[in-house]
């Protein structure tokens, strides 16, 4: 029998070669025991470090940075990092680190021990967003790393002291976990009134030296409060301009959304439930994601006496409430009644995380419900994406573009398919189809698309709206 020929590669290539597809299973499943053995000790330690977290809620970590810096750990953050991410100001790609992933993680494994670290400017972009502009930072890949070790170290202590009303960018928590909790408040207490909050430039306005003041109340390794202050103290780059910045951090970064959640766990949430627990008089509901926060009141003159004295709390630490989109209404099973009685013909309505919340009633019974409808903003927000899109690809194949349009439907029925909104789960997927219906028409001068074979395109492709989110009362007995 003759060999097979060796290639000229390295002798773990040409070792494959000659022993057959065996070895090379052999070496996949060596590879994968690697990082999974690297997983369970990572996790393993941050198992430590979380409980004991929990067993002292005073206590101040020391030596945290060895977890950050070690190879392993390295690793797993490469790997939950996105794929398809734009590149930073260096340039570099994901998969581009990856072709010499073990050489990339092991110089900066030494950089962060000997603290030669240097993070890199944030390179501004500016992202469209419910039909308005918003700056968003791009992060270098090798920062967003680090960010992301860090990010996994922080959340051991952290989740051990946030509040269960606090829902954004936690391990374990949802959108529809935030959606959820709401609509059962509104039901199961005594809610006569909402206050929908909105904080002016949140993200922009955090102020730096509260910010390492609220994490050194926990932590108190200095290594790992200055690797925090490098990338808060990194600037932006700006049409090729740097600029430095002392408040604020910017949106898109691993860490930015857990460092928003300290700053807001420390301003608003310690305060809010204690407040609740001292003042009020009525019941109180609270929920927040990230800096869009919600809180329901029975009694009128608590909601007026927690507007006033949460301006001032918000203040001391730089934060502003938005004038025009902070409002108090009326809402719950009697909002109707009383604003009939002020003339007015039905409740306001506020939006969160996507929803417009309405005052319904049920058909059965005819009792109060809360209906959660797709806001209209971001029904034509994605619409538009959809259409511009279309443009773009208005020349190529068609069941190339078919499924890249069923990605989007279904992406948008899982997200928006709540009980009650399948209208606008309708409404989405037909104006999706007559979108591409008149991209279809244009692409010839000559030919026209007949509606019979939209239908069967439509039918192909498109999903059909469904809801695929439970009741939300039914689901939260289930998984309390």
């Amino acid at each position: 029998m003759v060999p097979a020929k060796l290639p000229n590669n390295d002798a773990r290539a040409s070792a494959e070669a000659m022993e057959g597809r065996g070895l090379a299973k052999g070496n996949l499943r060596g590879q994968n025991t690697r990082r999974t053995q690297g997983r369970e000790r990572v996790l393993s330690a941050l198992k430590r470090v979380r409980q004991a977290a929990e067993a002292d809620k005073t206590m101040r970590f020391t030596a945290l940075l060895h977890h950050v810096y070690h190879i392993d750990a390295l690793r797993m953050a490469y790997f939950h990092l996105k794929h398809e991410a734009a590149p930073g100001v260096d340039g570099e790609t994901w998969r581009h680190y990856g072709q010499a992933l073990e050489e990339h993680l092991q110089d900066l494994s030494e950089r962060l021990k000997r603290g030669t670290y240097r993070a890199k400017p944030v390179r501004r972009a500016i992202a469209r967003t419910d039909g308005r502009m918003r700056p968003l930072g791009v992060t270098a890949l090798e920062d967003k790393l680090v960010q992301r070790a860090v990010v996994e170290v922080m959340n051991a202590i952290y989740e051990t002291d946030f509040v269960n009303f606090s829902y954004g960018f936690r391990p374990g928590r949802s959108q529809h976990d935030a959606l959820d909790a709401l609509y059962a408040g509104l039901l199961t207490r005594k809610v006569n009134g909402v206050l929908d909050l909105d904080i002016r430039g949140f993200f922009d306005a955090i102020e730096h030296g509260w910010l390492v003041k609220f994490i050194e109340h926990r932590i108190a390794d200095r290594r790992l409060v200055r690797l925090i202050q490098k990338w808060l103290n990194a600037g932006v780059l700006e049409a090729g301009q740097r600029t430095y910045v002392e408040q604020g951090t910017p949106q898109g970064g691993s860490a930015s959304p857990l460092l928003a959640n300290i700053y807001l766990h420390y301003v608003f949430d310690l305060w809010a439930q204690a407040w609740r627990r001292k003042h009020a008089r009525g019941d109180v509901i609270l929920v927040r994601y990230a800096d869009d926060i919600v809180v329901g009141f029975q009694v009128k003159s608590d909601a007026e006496r927690f507007w006033a004295e949460l301006i001032e709390r918000l203040g001391k630490f730089g934060l502003k409430l938005h004038p025009e989109k902070t409002r108090l209404l009326a809402f719950g099973p009697y909002a109707a009644e009383r604003c009939n009685r002020a003339g007015l013909s039905k409740p306001e309505t506020f939006n969160f995380l996507g929803f417009t919340h309405i005052c319904a009633k049920k058909r059965s019974n005819g009792r109060f419900t809360v209906l959660r409808q797709t806001m209209r903003q971001r029904l034509q927000a994605k619409l538009n994406e959809v259409k511009a899109e279309l443009r773009r690809r208005m020349h190529d194949p068609v069941p190339e573009v078919g499924q890249w349009l069923g990605k989007v439907v279904s992406g948008h029925i899982r997200y928006y398919g709540v009980p009650m909104n399948g209208p606008a789960l309708h409404l989405f997927r037909f104006q999706v189809g007559r979108l591409w219906y008149r991209v279809l028409c244009r692409r010839s001068q000559t030919g026209r698309v007949t509606w019979e074979r939209m239908r069967r395109l439509l039918k192909r492709w498109l999903p059909l709206a469904r809801v695929c989110h439970p009741y939300p009362l039914r689901r939260l007995g289930v998984i309390t």
